[in-house]
């Protein structure tokens, strides 16, 4: 049997069991499985060593270890220029790599997004920022930072400067992103998520920049209330759930050597979310 699964706390929320279960069944890859592992976080190297001592060969780190987990393994270019590992592969000394960089502008080049030259807006700034803004920059977009704590940016950016090379990130107020045009606005807070739906990280009485796009990386639920302003101002909204599926998909590559059955996994995810 071979063995992969993730790490977290708490852990019965995550949708990774299901999509990559699916996968396995739709492949006939039937001596493949994928548990869910609760972790506390006060035993996360235990996380790493203990699944590997029981044959796992990889594993994917989801809330609140993808940083702390990056002690324990070694993190290839893109979980160091990020400082947060979501996937780990257990053969031999344990590699880690964080694939929300490549789900994430796989899922925007799936929805014909232009980004060399574009101006995005990056609400946020926890480790689905930093992960966006490294992706978006190595792509050639200029990219403006908005969070509630300035500070807070300022460090990311400084960090994403020091350990990826980027480059040329500016952090502002919402006010100021917005004064010139803006092609695309990601969110990468947790706002509006379920089970606080009618919240939104817009704030009040800022207009929306004409034509658009807004990429909500919350994806439960399917549609969140910031995409519903943006489509109401004329703009255009894309969910996370793509994002979701796409870095799936690339862990499941590293550690099957097979491509991921993408049309499966949106397939079961948006069935489990319906559901739940």
């Amino acid at each position: 049997m071979h063995k992969v699964g993730i790490i977290g706390w708490p852990i019965e929320h995550s949708l990774s069991p299901i999509m990559h279960n699916a996968a396995f069944r739709a492949l006939g890859m039937n001596d493949w499985q994928y548990d869910a592992m609760p972790i506390p976080p006060d035993i996360v190297h235990y996380g790493i060593i203990q699944p590997q001592r029981h044959g796992y060969i990889g594993l994917n780190v989801t809330i609140p270890h993808k940083e702390a987990v990056m002690f324990y393994v070694k993190p290839d270019e893109v979980a160091r220029a990020i400082g947060a590992v979501n996937t780990v592969d257990l053969r031999g000394e344990p590699i880690g790599t964080n694939t929300d960089v490549i789900g994430f502008i796989e899922d925007l080049r799936a929805h014909d997004v232009h980004l060399k030259g574009a101006r995005v807006v990056v609400l946020g700034a926890g480790g689905a920022a930093r992960a966006a803004v490294y992706g978006l920059s190595r792509e050639g977009a200029q990219v403006v930072v908005v969070n509630r704590t300035k500070v807070r940016a300022q460090e990311m950016v400084a960090n994403l400067s020091l350990n990826g090379g980027v480059q040329g990130v500016k952090v502002q107020t919402l006010d100021e992103a917005v004064e010139q045009p803006v092609d695309l606005i990601v969110n990468c807070t947790p706002v509006g998520m379920w089970p606080n739906t009618e919240a939104t990280p817009w704030i009040d009485g800022v207009p929306f920049p004409k034509g658009v796009t807004v990429y909500d990386m919350v994806y439960r639920p399917e549609v969140t209330q910031l995409m519903r302003q943006v489509e109401q101002h004329g703009g255009r909204a894309i969910g996370g759930l793509g994002m979701l599926v796409r870095q799936g998909a690339v862990a499941f590559k590293l550690w099957t050597g097979r491509d991921a059955p993408l049309d499966v996994m949106f397939t079961v995810l948006k069935e489990a979310l319906q559901a739940r």
